[in-house]
């Protein structure tokens, strides 16, 4: 049990670390405002994050 738990530590850590790379603090801080509403069960705060997450993930390439 601890090695799965080291490993789901491994990939959460990973993943924010691609986001930040990919998008920036903008998309920090849509995965926080996304993981956040989850965890509290607020769909206003998750929602709020899934928007910026969208908007960054489809924002037109200059």
């Amino acid at each position: 049990m601890p090695a799965l738990a080291l490993l789901s530590a491994v990939f959460v850590v990973a993943f924010e670390q691609l986001v930040q790379w990919k998008y920036g603090l903008a998309g920090i801080v849509g995965l926080l405002l996304l993981t956040v509403g989850l965890k509290a069960k607020s769909p206003a705060v998750s929602s709020a994050g899934a928007v910026v997450l969208a908007l960054l993930m489809t924002r037109p390439t200059l």
